[in-house]
């Protein structure tokens, strides 16, 4: 490697892998709009007002920050579930009063006006909620009218008991403490907006009525669809809207003593205009308690710093009209077309060098030197099927593939013409393997690990895996699981061949070539999945060998196929023991003569291997060209390798009359015979091997599987 080749090296791969997924991706251009926004307000105003950052200014402007962030997480998790609600400020105003009649006036405890300031709120919110969520009404206008309503008698009261208030000798300690003490250096208001801000945190990120939340926020018919309750999460958001606005209302009595007709007045514009410019979607299901505070921080000092620069009430009500509306614009506009901006930005090559390589071209002499042998195979389900990318069959010789409609097609033997839908998963079915209860498990991407039982009962295994501590992104999400194998122990190998791309788009990942495919583990004893490996460059195809004491998997785009040990002195750690193939391998499966079979999906060109050296190139291309006009990796031709325990070659199949299995991305031997699939074909190939044992079966050579 030259000294320019080290430098685009160390140019291109100095981003870690878990990095660019965080700088690229949506979460981070989301983030970065209402982060920039909070330093720049702060900046401003800290350096055109004398003293805004002393401690005494700051303590009267934190209460106040913890008494308006209660309602702002409020309003937060109501248009996180698809709402929003106007009334926020009349909640606040009435469950102020509630807690100030029920003290001065009534002469109650403290904890009893608080008692009275949540059943305001949560009797508020409960209307709402079921105006909105049951009756299915509007929740613009339906709130806009609990508003009004709610405004209206929040004047009346204030208007007869002002007086009696103001005569009230009641006084607490207590009462003074909520209001006026500090804790820790913070006031009371500001510690119970942290804990609630924590609480919502973790039940929308950690919790399934959370993300149930989110979900009736993002498609209400989808979440229907899914078994979520939709109508009954819609109340639920509403009650909590009130519940939060109802400590907030409380928070202000024990502050202020009392209430007023300015109490809660043109809250609601406030608190709406700060989920959106902290980025909370007016569409639902986008966005966070902390974009909500956020936002929260930067209206609240915009219009702190607005009156201590001297400015009135209606310079404040201009500048929060005009700052909603451009939020909103950069809503919906960035939510329409954000897709486009993020596709020209998202695919981020590195610089990958690949090792030489011998020929497989018919005549060169070397161990990879393809045939025309595959070209004989007869065809299975011509025309039946589309994209069979992996085959396997069972006990009584009948044959399974999955296909790109999410279904798994079964054939019957002994001619395999006779077909049906054995179950429908969804996704895209591709990896296959039965266990020893005959299940059939599959690895279906960008879903996770099925099983199909034998009554055809799908089940979720897995889909996600433990976060890697070093990931800014959240990366325990399976998106391209690709093949599986099970052990003699019952566990179940597989590979998630990118934490980049989902199923749907793996030929892009040959394109960015970062290392970001993994090998897991499944174990059904306790239902837990954990990360092996991680740090390929696409893992493919995995096979337990054939004592049971290691597996084979192999990494696509770098040409070469690993062995882990799993038991021995070498337990835990991983070999290369083929590399620099001129084929891109796809699975691996057992051969009856104790080798193995390993698919070939494509072969390496030399323009390929050139601009794999040249991430600027495939970076301008990906920006400058229409999709169709990129230069892929060779998949249209490819083969059939077997090799040994030591990684030699052993033999080679292919087609290179292009006519029947050109592409092939999985092989199984059954009874003598070579059953092939592809991602793109439409046909399942089945070729008789010279030699091969015929009483030998494919669910035989499965660990984990009965002969």
């Amino acid at each position: 490697m030259n000294f320019r080749e080290r430098l685009q090296a160390w140019r291109y791969n100095l981003v870690p892998d878990h990095l660019v997924g965080e700088i690229l991706t949506k979460r981070w251009t989301d983030n970065a709009i209402p982060f920039l926004a909070l330093v720049a307000t702060l900046g401003v105003f800290g350096s055109i007002i004398p003293g805004f950052f002393k401690p005494v200014s700051l303590q009267e402007s934190t209460r106040q920050l913890g008494e308006f962030s209660l309602v702002v997480i409020g309003m937060t998790v109501v248009m996180l579930g698809g709402g929003i609600d106007l009334s926020v400020g009349s909640i606040f105003a009435l469950s102020c009063f509630s807690a100030v009649y029920v003290f001065f006036i009534l002469e109650q405890s403290v904890w009893l006006a608080l008692v009275a300031a949540l059943a305001t709120g949560l009797v508020f919110g409960a209307i709402n909620g079921y105006l909105v969520g049951y009756l299915r009404l509007r929740a613009f206008l339906t709130t806009l009218v609990t508003f009004i309503f709610g405004r209206a008698l929040f004047d009346i009261l204030v208007s007869t008991y002002a007086a009696d208030v103001q005569l009230s000798q009641a006084s607490s300690d207590v009462l003074d403490f909520i209001g006026d003490g500090t804790f820790w250096g913070l006031s009371v208001s500001v510690w119970l907006a942290i804990i609630l801000a924590v609480v919502t945190h973790i039940a929308l990120t950690r919790s399934r009525p959370g993300w149930h939340v989110l979900a009736v926020g993002g498609s209400r018919r989808s979440a229907h669809n899914a078994g979520i309750r939709v109508r009954r999460t819609v109340f639920m958001t509403y009650v909590f809207s009130g519940f939060c606005c109802s400590i907030g209302g409380f928070l202000i009595a024990c502050r202020l003593s009392g209430a007023g007709p300015g109490t809660g007045l043109n809250l609601e514009i406030m608190a709406l205009t700060a989920a959106v410019v902290g980025g909370v979607s007016l569409g639902g299901g986008r966005g966070s308690v902390v974009k909500g505070l956020m936002g929260a921080i930067i209206v609240l000092t915009m219009t702190n710093g607005l009156i201590r620069l001297g400015y009135g009430t209606g310079t404040n009500q201009m500048v929060l009209g005009i700052l909603l509306a451009v939020a909103v614009t950069i809503d919906i506009r960035w939510l329409k077309n954000r897709h486009k901006v993020l596709n020209e930005v998202y695919v981020a090559p590195v610089y990958l060098k690949m090792g030489e390589t011998q020929s497989a071209a018919p005549g060169s002499g070397t161990p990879y030197e393809l045939d025309n042998r595959l070209s004989e195979a007869e065809h299975i389900g011509l025309g039946e099927l589309e994209g069979p990318e992996d085959v396997i069959l069972d006990r009584d010789d009948h044959l399974y593939c999955g296909t790109r409609h999410g279904e798994i097609v079964r054939f019957f033997a002994p001619d395999y013409r006779r077909s049906e839908v054995f179950a429908h998963i969804g996704g895209f079915p591709l990896g296959l393997a039965f266990d020893r209860q005959g299940n059939l498990i599959s690895c279906v991407g960008a879903m996770g690990l099925y099983s199909v039982s034998p009554e055809r009962e799908v089940e979720r295994l897995s889909a996600e895996t433990a976060r890697s501590w070093t990931s800014i992104v959240d990366d325990a999400r399976l998106r391209d699981p690709n093949d599986c194998d099970i052990a003699p122990d019952g566990r179940i190998y597989f590979t998630d061949s990118t934490k980049r791309y989902d199923a749907h788009d793996w030929a892009l990942d040959s394109i960015e070539n970062r290392a970001t495919g993994r090998l897991l583990v499944y174990d059904p004893k306790d239902g837990s999945t954990r990360t092996l490996l991680d740090g390929y460059r696409y893992t493919n195809g995995v096979c337990v060998a054939h004592d049971g004491k290691s597996l084979f998997f192999a990494e696509s785009w770098a040409c070469r196929v690993h062995r882990y040990w799993l038991e021995g002195p070498k337990a835990g750690t991983a070999e290369c023991v083929i590399r620099d193939m001129p084929g891109y391998p796809d699975n691996i499966n057992r051969a009856s003569d104790g080798n193995y079979w390993m698919a070939w999906l494509g072969m390496r060109t030399p323009s390929f291997d050139l601009s794999l050296r040249h991430p600027d190139m495939r970076k301008r291309m990906t920006r400058r060209l229409p999709q169709d006009e990129w230069l892929f990796p060779n998949i249209n031709t490819g083969g059939v390798v077997k090799f040994n325990e030591k990684g030699g070659i052993v033999e080679t199949l292919g087609d290179l009359s292009g006519t029947a299995h050109p592409m092939v991305t999985s092989m199984r031997e059954h009874k003598g015979f070579l059953f092939v699939g592809g991602i793109l074909n439409n046909r399942i190939g089945r070729y008789r091997i010279d030699g091969a044992d015929p009483n030998w079966t494919s669910p035989a050579s499965y660990c984990g599987a009965k002969p």
